[in-house]
């Protein structure tokens, strides 16, 4: 009962975001502001599954210069909490399929993330040479999300190496950012407990070469794996407790 009342609110929730996040970004089509407030509103969300989000920025979160921001990607549920993360003037990069995904994909394309076709290597290669240009010409940040699919409580996977890339190419710190595991949250469950989101210090790509990608790639994935344990085990301390 609990799951069908849930899901009836997320799909009031994707029609109201659908008629009016579209009519409001259309008053300016694909301006970064957009994704910042959006991610916000479905942020929110998370209180409608009974999950206690707990986000960890830095002081200064909102008031940074330029970065790739990373964060790892596990299943549905990063909609509603690592997406509370976003801070202003970043845009997600995502892949083409998503803007065919009804209510969510032309929100999404409306408020300015970018769209990649990863089964064209050369077309993603000149998509990422392309966001490397913008943010050379703007103040702009890219969030993407290096292993490149859902884990699906498979543990982190490999990274792929466009967020690098991009992070050398723009000469742009990297910074990472940690979602604790939300493999066991259940649609049916009143209390799905604490999620923690934090947000690492930034890796430095100073003095990187293209030489220097799948090490840079190895670094910050080492970094999010070990957060990762650490944000679980904290996470399961913490619903003891209940």
């Amino acid at each position: 009962m609990i799951a069908f009342f849930r899901c009836i609110a997320v799909a009031i929730f994707a029609i109201v975001m659908f008629v009016f996040g579209c009519g409001y970004c259309l008053l300016s089509p694909r301006n970064p502001k957009h994704v910042f407030r959006f991610g916000r509103y479905f942020g929110a969300m998370s209180k409608v599954f009974g999950v206690k989000l707990e986000l960890r920025l830095p002081e200064d979160a909102y008031q940074r210069g330029q970065h790739v921001y990373i964060a790892n990607h596990q299943n549905n549920w990063d909609l509603f909490t690592v997406s509370a993360a976003v801070t202003p003037n970043v845009v997600t990069v995502g892949k083409k399929s998503l803007a065919w995904m009804p209510f969510f994909g032309q929100l999404y394309y409306l408020t300015g993330n970018i769209l990649i076709d990863r089964a064209n290597r050369s077309k993603a290669k000149g998509t990422i040479d392309q966001v490397v240009d913008s943010m050379k010409k703007s103040n702009l940040s890219v969030w993407m999300f290096p292993e490149g699919t859902r884990s699906r409580g498979r543990g982190m996977l490999p990274f792929k190496t466009g967020a690098f890339h991009a992070a050398i190419g723009a000469k742009v710190p990297i910074i990472p950012i940690v979602c604790s595991s939300t493999s066991h949250l259940k649609l049916n469950k009143w209390d799905n407990g604490h999620i923690i989101v934090e947000m690492l210090p930034p890796v430095s790509t100073e003095g990187c070469s293209k030489d220097n990608i799948r090490e840079l790639a190895n670094l910050c994935r080492e970094q999010m794996k070990h957060k990762l344990e650490q944000l679980d085990a904290e996470v399961i301390e913490l619903n003891k407790k209940k």
